[in-house]
């Protein structure tokens, strides 16, 4: 009897060895099925809608104006759910007691935390760009000319990785239920708080997030129309909110327990590098200056190009005098047209008289303190056969107005200022006062 051959035991395939980003994935795709973040998302959205949306809509459709003001106000709303969130998420282990029991893990502390921050920073950012898709999708139906202003979009974008961050770093370092309402309240007053430090056009607490252009004069409708929108101080904005977020995430791998030494050390060096980029940030904005255009200009970053206005084809109205105004500004041609009807139907045709009524450019002024001058780019008259510059209301700072108040304000200024400038240049011609006599003469014998 022989025995039987040994059966050969089938070999286990051998798996490819995981690559770290797989498993960091892996990680990722967990914290953002149970991240806080995902239940704070309506919440967001019925905010963004109340409070930026219907202010936003609540201004006339030109871009720079809505895009400005969903900065500051968009920013404002996202700053309490974002921090909440985030620091509800870094607190979880120290709430649930659960720091010994992860410390034993295969993945670092400082590798969990990133990916909850990460998880919560996915979530947060498409909320934002969900909302300001909606705000821009309206807009770009009732605009007459342009297109969507990106910068003003961008930093509001970037501020919600660092205020993630912050509200995580709070949450780690501080576990405790008290701690994400506390520090939620807490950055929220800080950021409308920083606003009121703004003095001037030379303040380095221009670098928040929520400024979107001169502070003193908020979103003005001359401001990114007639020239560029400059990126200079969203440049410098950006690049503070990403140092900040750097900062505050390498402050979390600092502590003995998040992970070894190699790591620990590379945390402090993310801090450092953070820290530097975000003091070069504010050193960049205290050294901005309020430009001719309106916007806030920062010699380091400053492109000349931006300096050259922007051309345009305007729309002009059938009145006896044209009136011609920038495209963007569109939805105003009717009311100015109507309001200047009767004042160019008496001056049309007498020797003087503007052959066309145009919109002119505002050019901006930093006065003392928060006070900034709004003028007239140029003179009220110029060119042979003349031409009348004229300066909307709305271009001035202040509320905007209703079409019956632009209406009046355009007939009670613009209306004087035509005159007045016709007599000036009337006189100032040879054989005017025989001209404006044989005139009244006709006029008078024509009475009689």
């Amino acid at each position: 009897m022989t025995a039987a051959p040994p059966v050969p035991v089938p070999a286990r395939p051998v798996r490819p060895p995981r690559l770290p980003l797989d498993a960091a994935g892996r990680l990722l795709r967990l914290e953002l099925r149970r991240n806080a973040m995902l239940w704070m998302l309506p919440l967001a959205a019925a905010l963004f809608w109340f409070v930026t949306y219907r202010r936003s809509m609540a201004y006339p459709p030109l871009w720079n104006v809505r895009a400005m003001t969903m900065q500051t106000a968009g920013v404002a709303v996202f700053v309490p759910t974002v921090v909440g969130a985030a620091a509800w998420m870094g607190s979880r282990e120290g709430r649930h007691g659960m720091a010994d029991l992860v410390a034993c893990s295969a993945r670092p502390r400082w590798a969990r935390q990133l990916a909850a921050w990460a998880a919560t920073t996915c979530w947060a950012v498409v909320a934002y760009l969900g909302c300001v898709g909606v705000l821009y999708g309206v807009t770009a139906r009732q605009v007459a000319w342009g297109g969507p202003l990106w910068w003003p979009a961008a930093v509001g974008a970037a501020s919600l990785p660092a205020f993630s961050a912050l509200g995580f770093a709070a949450g780690a370092l501080r576990p405790s239920r008290f701690t994400t309402p506390l520090v939620a309240v807490a950055a929220f007053l800080a950021l409308e708080l920083s606003a009121q430090f703004i003095h001037g056009d030379q303040s380095y607490w221009q670098i928040s997030p929520l400024v979107a252009g001169p502070w003193e004069i908020g979103p003005n409708e001359g401001v990114g129309t007639f020239y560029r929108y400059l990126p200079d101080l969203p440049i410098a904005q950006v690049m503070f909110l990403a140092g900040l977020t750097a900062a505050l995430l390498g402050v979390l791998g600092l502590p003995t327990g998040s992970g070894g030494r190699w790591l620990r050390r590379s945390a402090a060096a993310i801090t450092a590098v953070g820290l530097l980029a975000a003091g070069t940030a504010v050193a960049l904005a205290g050294t901005g200056r309020l430009d001719a255009h309106g916007m806030i200009a920062i010699p380091a970053l400053r492109d000349a190009a931006n300096d050259r206005p922007i051309r345009y084809t305007p729309v002009c109205s059938h009145t006896p005098i044209p009136v011609c105004l920038h495209p963007a500004y569109t939805i105003y041609l009717p009311a100015v047209a109507a309001a200047l009807e009767p004042v160019l139907g008496e001056v049309a045709g007498l020797p003087g008289a503007p052959v066309r009524i145009d919109q002119a450019a505002a050019t901006y002024q930093q006065g003392p303190g928060n006070s900034v001058g709004i003028r007239r780019a140029g003179p009220p008259l110029s060119g042979t056969p003349p031409v009348f510059h004229l300066l909307l209301p709305n271009q001035l700072p202040g509320p905007a107005m209703a079409t019956s108040d632009l209406t009046a304000a355009i007939r009670t200024t613009a209306g004087r200022d035509i005159v007045a400038s016709h007599r000036r240049r009337s006189q100032r011609q040879p054989g005017a006062a025989g001209r404006h006599g044989g005139h009244s003469r006709h006029s008078r014998h024509g009475a009689r």
